[in-house]
């Protein structure tokens, strides 16, 4: 590949891993904790194999026991490196056969391969300019728990998985099972070799061949490359040498390796979320919402509070003054409620009943269908952290709800116009009363001590005085009932804007107790997934 291939691919590379960590700090809290981990390791050893060199393509041999494994590592490498058992601390350790020594301590050290051999040229297959590790590694089917433990963890460091495979154990199901299906992404970095042919009539290699990969295809690995070898007779151990090499030369293995890792870790987060996306907040859902919870937090008790304030208000600035006084008996439904506090918004509270259980079970339900509604279409994990988050608020609604009442401005100190100019045609009748009464008063007092009495004048006979009183009477009482209507219908325009008010602060509470949160984690899922899906490399 061009030098400009090898950058596009490392950037590509690049994206993918940020992806996959985005994804996996966008599920924390939400999946279970195990796959989480998983990708954490798989993202700590992709970054710990990047910062090693890059010019070593690290080739693991594996196989079972028997399978002449070691025989074939041996047979591939020119020379006896596996059979120095004397020179290895124990038989069980990984051994490495390098090729280009320079810049390999650290990778080496890093894999905790401590047994290396410096090997020598093999023409037409490694030299010192190839930059190859092969490792021969204990048996996967190894009684001895420590070597099952080196298999599993070199099985996710290696750049190229070599497994090596006997005529008579080519099917079994542990390795199958446990090694070859989990890798099924791995193809690419993928090669097994069908080892000891030659204990197989000629007759019998092809159908055996053919056996062994029908079963890796159903493993999800049909593109590997499978080989047929004889490591003791040299039968197809060149081919087994060029696969390698031509692996080695690429310098793709690294990328190719830690690619299929990042898929398979990503596909793991989709197998632990599932998929799907969240239907979402819609306006609809959250004037429901509001609605119920407005309900539930005696909002239309306050607005009939209003009503009932404003009209008592307005007799006591409009009434005919001589009853008008009876209404400073009745008390103010505002002030009964403490809605007439002048306490700073965040340290009022109300006098409105307590929410009882029926007021709770109407807010539980409220926030419940509303999390339904927007966690609807959201894979199961997703839907109970978002029905969660919309619960979290649920204690502090109560209390919230009341303070947003209590703040909210009910324009119950502001004073209508007509109030004043009713109050003072009313005070006028009621002195064109009292002169008329003061008059006729006047004019008794003079005939009862036997005073002249001036003539009174009348209008249309009516005598003046007379008509005064009866004026100011009908005027005072037409005023008063007309106040009434003009008090019921101004009551109930203001009721309406108190009702906007209170909606509107029961809303501000709702979006922040209870919308917000819901939105925050399908915003969250909705990331997941695309972060997921460039993870995936879709």
């Amino acid at each position: 590949m061009s030098r400009h291939g090898d950058a596009r691919e490392s950037l590509q590379l690049d994206r993918r891993l940020d992806a996959l960590n985005d994804a996996r700090q966008l599920a924390d809290g939400v999946l279970p904790d195990e796959p989480l981990e998983e990708v954490l390791q798989l993202l700590e050893r992709a970054s710990s194999r990047r910062s090693l060199s890059a010019d070593h393509t690290v080739v693991g041999f594996f196989g079972a026991t028997g399978s002449g494994k070691s025989t074939l590592f041996n047979a591939v490498s020119g020379a006896e490196i596996a059979t120095a058992a004397a020179r290895r601390p124990t038989t069980s350790e990984p051994l490495a056969g390098v090729w280009g020594v320079e810049g390999s301590e650290p990778l080496l050290d890093w894999l905790e391969v401590r047994s290396r051999h410096h090997a020598a040229p093999v023409d037409g297959f490694a030299d010192e300019g190839t930059g190859l590790i092969l490792l021969d590694l204990p048996d996967f089917d190894s009684t001895r728990a420590a070597n099952r433990e080196i298999v599993q963890r070199m099985v996710g460091l290696v750049d190229v998985l070599v497994w090596v495979l006997d005529p008579q154990k080519y099917a079994d199901a542990a390795v199958h099972n446990d090694f070859l299906a989990p890798l099924a992404a791995h193809g690419a970095v993928t090669l097994v070799v069908l080892n000891q042919v030659d204990r197989l009539p000629e007759k019998d290699v092809g159908p055996v061949l053919e056996s062994l990969k029908g079963i890796l295809a159903r493993d999800g690995l049909g593109t590997v490359q499978v080989l047929g070898a004889s490591a003791l007779h040299g039968t197809g151990v060149p081919r087994v040498r060029s696969a390698i090499r031509h692996v080695a030369l690429q310098r793709q293995a690294l990328s190719q390796r830690l690619a299929a890792d990042v898929g398979k870790a990503a596909r793991l987060l989709r197998e632990a979320s599932g998929d799907g996306e969240a239907a979402g907040v819609r306006p609809a859902t959250t004037s429901r919402l509001t609605d119920e919870l407005a309900t539930a937090a005696n909002v239309p008790l306050v607005v009939r509070a209003v009503a009932r304030s404003y009209r008592l208000e307005s007799t006591r600035r409009t009434g005919w003054p001589v009853t008008r006084w009876l209404s400073r008996f009745r008390p103010d439904p505002l002030r009964r409620l403490n809605l007439r506090s002048d306490s700073p918004a965040e340290l009022s509270r109300t006098s409105l009943p307590p929410a009882g259980a029926p007021e709770r079970a109407r807010t539980d339900a409220a926030v419940r269908e509303f999390a339904d509604h927007a966690s609807a279409g959201a894979p199961g994990p997703w839907r109970a952290a978002i029905r969660g988050a919309a619960r979290e608020g649920r204690e502090r609604l109560p209390d919230a709800l009341d303070q947003a009442i209590a703040g909210t401005d009910l324009l119950a100190s502001r004073k209508s116009w007509w109030w004043g100019v009713f109050n003072v045609v009313q005070w006028l009748a009621l002195l064109t009363v009292l002169a008329g009464l003061g008059w006729l008063g006047v004019l008794a007092a003079l005939g009862y001590f036997q005073m002249p009495v001036p003539e009174v004048p009348r209008v249309e006979g009516w005598p003046i005085p007379t008509l005064m009183i009866a004026g100011g009477v009908v005027l005072g009482i037409f005023l008063a009932v007309t106040g009434k209507f003009i008090a019921a219908a101004a009551a109930n325009a203001r009721s309406g804007k108190a009702r906007k008010r209170l909606r509107n602060a029961v809303a501000d509470v709702a979006q922040e107790l209870v919308v917000e949160p819901v939105e925050v984690e399908i915003s969250r899922l909705k990331a997941f997934n695309a972060a997921l899906k460039t993870a995936i490399g879709k």
